[in-house]
């Protein structure tokens, strides 16, 4: 009695067994690389909003002549409140606000001589370099996803789901010379 059909039915479904795990293990890849996303995505967003907070703090602190303090004040609300089709712009708008107010001749000598000045620079400081940094490993994140869902299984097998293709996040983020 031979048993080669038998062999035949263990050989396909090993190879069936094999590519269903290689199938599986991609579409755990691929959301790993989507939940990365999200979660650089928050930070970037916390990192924002803290910016944003530090320039509302200088413009609040009396340390500026009033012109600056509104410039400020105007780009950071903006930055706050902005939706997310105009997030990159009123950010990159704040980022500029900081440097033209920040990079002004003796700006940083006259603001640390009085007391709280040096305080609320070094927090501004630090939260601008946060967000430089968050954007980094954001848009790293979402070029990891991009390329990982161009692969032919993940478009041939709908292993995506439903989840949107993510975009990068794009704004001027130099910091002021601080």
């Amino acid at each position: 009695m031979s048993y080669d059909w038998l062999i035949d039915v263990l050989f396909w479904f090993a190879v069936a067994f094999l590519v269903a795990v290689y199938v599986s293990w991609r579409a755990t890849r691929l959301d790993r690389l989507h939940v990365r996303v999200e979660t650089a995505r928050a930070a970037l967003d916390a990192a924002l909003v803290r910016r944003a907070a530090a320039a509302l703090e200088l413009a609040a602190s009396r340390l500026l002549d009033p012109a600056a303090s509104l410039v400020l004040a105007t780009a950071a609300h903006e930055a706050r409140t902005a939706d997310a089709d105009n997030r990159e712009f009123a950010e990159s708008d704040l980022s500029r606000a900081l440097r033209a107010v920040v990079d002004q001749p003796e700006f940083v000598g006259t603001l640390t001589a009085q007391g709280a000045g040096e305080a609320v620079l070094d927090e501004l400081s630090s939260s601008a370099a946060k967000v430089a940094y968050a954007r980094r490993f954001y848009n790293d994140a979402v070029a990891q996803a991009r390329i990982a869902r161009r692969k032919p299984l993940i478009r041939i097998l709908p292993l995506a789901g439903r989840a949107p293709l993510p975009d990068f996040f794009e704004i001027d983020d130099d910091p002021p010379g601080i």
